[in-house]
């Protein structure tokens, strides 16, 4: 940098000019993207298994310093780099066992709808009370990724990395999209207000209605989230249930543990029928029910005797109805399906998964897949088919809504659960292929928000852990560790009553993306306006 001095007769007001250099130059333009990429690793921490909730907001105030008044070409990359930062190491799990291929070209993919949220951004910077426009922005981008491409992929919504936080009221008032829009206005309202009052600093010129639109953007999310605390509780409505989670454990971690499908059968029946023992010695409440984790029949016991076997065993043991996660084929069909298992009849009633996993369930654009790299072909050998009907069982007189693993993300999979009767949900998941990643815990904070949502009791059975049961108000009551076979028994609340959430469903997220549009349409007529006043 240079500096060049101010003449005798300037005043003395005027302070020293600082000339960059081309290299100082060169540097500077590079803060914006660092900033863009640092701000988005700052999102990253706000996530589970940190309970940093509240990082969310200076990483959205940064982004909002970083892309306000910039064109939408800035926009698209500086929101790239964002998305990077941020879904980099959120998603490091998914190279795990696949090694870093597959991750990457998640991320690369995924970063790119944070992208144009960027430059949808940086095109409403311009408007009046653009925190609000801006945060639909970012609502239309989640949108958009939790359908498209392959069904969608909602890992990584803001609503997820809130069940610590103040705003987590907010899910049973509009679902994951509200809570998601509270947040980012909040962020980008605090830059406002820290911009503004800088500036009144330097100028003493900043107008009221600007001051007290940008105060409004950073306060009102915080002032509803305290509004709806009410929506939020544990009071049992329909009665009580005491329900059983199994964790049998499996073992060995990876993808390797699809090889030893008989243990894992065994070892979820044989925790059950240690869970049977404590029961009759008297140590342990008599569950109404138990539910297993996805998979843990892989063997089809509808084909098998000897899976059927044993299930049945523990299922008399325990002496009450069971939930088996378990792989059939059924009319040709692969199906990832949960099993109520009564101990004096035997199979009684079937869900199977709707909203299956691409690449893991099923293998999308099988022969281009195939041609570039045929080891995808060898693990996804035959694709599952999805389901069609939501799945309610009918445990103990208490009606259970079963949402596996994977759809728990999904808004639609689990309100269809409670639209259609469910008075409890139970989330039974497999995640041993990902090892002890933080997958774990991030599905699990899902399903925290998911209770409020909904205002359901939650548990979380899973092969491997960590399972969970969770309160309507998103405490955690029981959780085991880690690869530890363990059960988790509690007389938790039936409720039937509905949230606002349920009620509206989608609606919330339909108007948030009508503002968007709105906002985005604002913005092109006024830069049409700008570039014919230049023309004249």
């Amino acid at each position: 940098m240079t500096v060049t001095a101010t003449s005798a007769g300037e005043s003395d007001r005027l302070q020293p000019r600082v000339v960059p250099t081309a290299r100082g130059a060169r540097l500077l333009r590079l803060v914006p993207a660092v900033a863009a990429a640092l701000s988005g690793a700052l999102l990253y921490l706000s996530f589970p298994p940190r309970t940093l909730w509240w990082l969310a907001l200076p990483a959205f105030a940064v982004l909002g310093r970083v892309l306000r008044g910039r064109g939408w070409k800035a926009g698209l990359g500086l929101g790239y780099l964002f998305g990077l930062g941020f879904l980099l190491p959120l998603l490091v799990w998914t190279g795990v066992e696949v090694g870093p291929g597959p991750w990457l070209a998640l991320v690369a993919i995924e970063a790119l709808f944070v992208a144009l949220a960027g430059a949808g951004i940086a095109a409403v910077s311009k408007l009046p009370a653009w925190p609000v426009w801006a945060a639909g922005m970012w609502i239309a981008g989640e949108a958009a990724r939790a359908r498209v491409p392959f069904h969608g992929f909602p890992w990584g919504k803001i609503a997820f990395g809130q069940a610590d936080g103040v705003f987590l009221p907010l899910a049973a008032v509009g679902g994951t999209p509200v809570l998601g829009f509270a947040v980012v206005l909040c962020g980008f309202g605090l830059y406002e207000c820290v911009r503004l009052a800088a500036r009144a600093r330097r100028t003493r010129a900043v107008r009221r209605g600007a001051a007290a639109l940008a105060l409004c953007a950073a306060a009102v999310p915080v002032a509803g989230a305290v509004a709806a605390r009410p929506l939020v509780g544990d009071r049992a409505e329909d009665g009580s249930v005491t329900v059983a989670v199994v964790q049998g454990n499996v073992p060995r971690a990876g993808l390797d543990f699809n090889a030893q499908r008989r243990a894992v059968l065994d070892h979820h029946a044989r925790e059950t029928e240690r869970l049977a023992a404590e029961v009759r010695a008297g140590r342990v409440a008599r569950p109404d029910f138990v539910l297993w984790p996805e998979n843990s029949s892989d063997i089809d016991p509808f084909a098998n005797a000897d899976a059927r076997a044993v299930i049945d065993a523990a299922a008399k043991a325990i002496g009450v109805p069971i939930s088996v996660g378990a792989v059939v084929e059924r009319d040709g069909r692969l199906l990832n399906e949960q099993i109520l298992w009564d101990p004096a009849e035997g199979p009684v009633d079937t869900y199977d998964k709707r909203q299956i996993q691409p690449f893991g369930e099923y293998l999308p654009l099988r022969p281009l897949i195939g041609a570039i790299n045929d080891t995808w072909t060898s693990m996804v050998r035959q694709d599952f088919s999805r389901g069609t009907e939501p799945g309610v069982f009918t445990m103990a007189g208490a009606r259970v809504g079963l949402v596996t693993c994977y759809e728990a993300a999904f808004d639609w999979a689990v309100r269809s659960e409670v639209t259609d009767g469910a008075q409890l949900i139970s989330v039974p998941s497999n995640n041993a292929t990902f090892d002890r990643s933080e997958m774990t815990y991030q599905q699990l904070a899902m399903s925290r928000v998911r209770a409020v949502e909904h205002s359901r009791t939650v548990t979380v059975p899973v092969t491997s852990g960590v399972s969970a049961i969770i309160l309507p108000d998103g405490t955690i009551t029981r959780r085991t560790g880690m690869f530890v076979a363990d059960s988790l028994v509690q007389e938790v609340p039936l409720r039937s009553s509905r949230t606002p959430a349920t009620q509206l469903g989608v609606l919330p997220e339909t108007a948030l993306v009508l503002l968007a549009a709105g906002g985005l349409g604002l913005a092109v007529a006024a830069g049409m306006r700008g570039r014919r006043a230049g023309d004249a």
